[in-house]
């Protein structure tokens, strides 16, 4: 075990060691440490929770007025900026991301506090219509203590898609960042801190998904779990929350169609596929890893798109002119390959990659090259199963009606794209594929203020957009009554 500094965890405002063991934090570009993390513990999530449930009843943060609360996410999001570089490198040694896109994210985190303290600020309850001698109202009150489960591939920009609505709800928040990036969240909590944030409406537990994701999710006082990860867990989670008739928001696997029609731009297709499969090297829920071709432009598009894959360039997360990073781990590049091989065995033919990079800078870390296979149906398993990796299936179709059951073949259905200049045609295929977000004539762009989620083993709920708030809220009816004699019902016979 290398000499680096102990990282504390935060246990409801105290920063100290956790109780559970020691492991290292791997820079993904080279393989070596960069943080040393005390994980926290059974007992330790019993005490943050626990804490984190005495906060939310004392410290006046559910009870602020919105404006108020509202002031100090404003400042969590100017604070977030004014750290943005050191934030970003942070989060490019975290997991290997290149560091344009680590600032992105980070200035993606920013904006959701903003948003976030917008909408708290502006945020209406209803009076609704009268039915009889009474106003009536539907409110909404804060949860207590919630708890966010989130993934190594997006850390700061997860973490505040869920942070920061929780907060402006009024609640407290037990945050369970992935085992292999804990530094982000460890950050966000200092910066919830400084911004005035009250102490114990915090907390980052670190540790094993198995064992402290899971003490959290079955924790009587935790009244609602959002995490986003992969769908077997997500199942896991949601049979606790079934037994503890819990709310929850999962945010789970994908393997999303994208769809070429013949009267596509494509330049624009090209540039917004390979954006779509290859940036964050593939390991993205939404990642357009399945790619269905009009017959008539097959050959042309694929050998277009795989010719502008080799020549993408992989290296350093450091340098500015990176495109793909190395993955996360050793373990998941293996996995990768593993897929790769299967699909060669069930007839696939790799058009590009399909290798790791060799030479200098590749050596220790855990780069692969971006990989196209072609040859496949779609219902093999190379396109069937979420990979979570830098591979494009290609297959071409002929009808239109041929290429909505192809899409919506899968157990998954978070995204899908379509390249069409014919609006019409592009708005009926819209509609018809099964996916919570579509694309036109785009690919893998966000809005905090669009809601976001999935279908099926996709996942449950939404996140982002106005409502995201109460997503984090109990909805509350209230009656004032108004009549001027007593309810009839009670008056004695006479």
């Amino acid at each position: 075990m290398s000499q680096l500094e102990l990282l504390p965890i935060n246990v409801a405002g105290e920063w100290r060691l956790g109780g559970g063991d020691v492991y290292e934090s791997l820079y993904p570009a080279t393989g070596e440490p960069i943080a040393r993390v005390k994980a926290a513990s059974p007992a330790d999530v019993e005490e943050a929770i626990a804490r984190a449930d005495h906060a939310f009843r004392t410290s006046g943060w559910a009870q602020m007025l919105p404006h108020v609360r509202a002031a100090v996410l404003h400042r969590v999001a100017a604070l977030i900026r004014e750290r943005g570089e050191e934030l970003a490198q942070k989060q490019r040694l975290d997991n290997g991301k290149p560091i344009n896109e680590t600032r992105a994210l980070v200035a993606s985190a920013a904006a959701t506090f903003q948003f976030f303290a917008a909408a708290l600020e502006t945020l209406e309850d209803a009076i609704t219509p009268s039915r009889g001698a009474y106003v009536t109202m539907s409110v909404h009150e804060p949860m207590g203590v919630v708890a966010a489960i989130t993934p190594w591939n997006s850390p700061i920009a997860s973490e505040a898609q869920k942070l920061a609505p929780a907060l402006a709800a009024g609640n407290a928040v037990v945050v369970k960042p992935a085992e292999v990036t804990p530094l982000m969240a460890l950050e966000l909590a200092k910066i919830c801190e400084e911004a005035g944030v009250p102490k114990g409406i915090v907390s980052v537990l670190p540790g094993k998904g198995s064992v402290i994701g899971d003490a959290i999710t079955k924790h009587p006082l935790v009244k609602r779990v959002s995490f986003t990860g992969g769908t077997t867990t997500g199942k896991h989670i949601a049979h606790i929350a079934a037994d503890k008739m819990m709310p929850v928001s999962l945010e789970l696997g994908g393997k999303s169609p994208t769809m070429v029609l013949e009267d596509a731009d494509l330049d624009h297709a090209v540039n917004g596929v390979l954006y779509g499969i290859f940036s964050s090297s593939g390991e993205s829920c939404i990642a357009g890893s399945r790619l269905f071709v009009a017959r008539g432009i097959y050959d042309e598009f694929v050998t277009r798109v795989a010719e502008a894959a080799k020549n993408l360039r992989v290296g350093d997360p450091a340098s500015e002119r990176t495109q793909m990073g190395p993955l996360i781990t050793a373990k998941h590049r293996e996995g990768i390959e593993r897929y790769v091989q299967l699909g060669v065995d069930e007839g696939g033919r790799i058009r590009t990659g399909g290798v790791r990079p060799q030479g200098a800078g590749f050596d220790k870390g855990y780069f692969y090259t971006p990989t196209i296979l072609e040859g496949l149906t779609n219902s093999a398993r190379i396109t069937q199963e979420e990979i979570f990796g830098p591979v494009l299936v290609a297959m071409p179709f002929d009808t239109e009606e041929e290429l909505i059951a192809q899409a919506n073949d899968s157990v998954y259905a978070l995204a899908a794209g379509v390249w069409s200049r014919d609006f019409k045609r592009a708005w009926k295929l819209g509609r018809a594929v099964q996916a919570g977000t579509v694309w036109v004539n785009t690919y893998k762009q966000f809005s905090v203020s669009t809601p976001f989620g999935g279908w099926r083993d996709s996942g449950l709920g939404r996140e982002k957009g106005r409502e995201g708030i109460f997503q984090y809220m109990e909805q509350k009816s209230m009656y004032w009554g108004t009549n001027e004699q007593p309810i009839p019902w009670a008056n004695p016979v006479a």
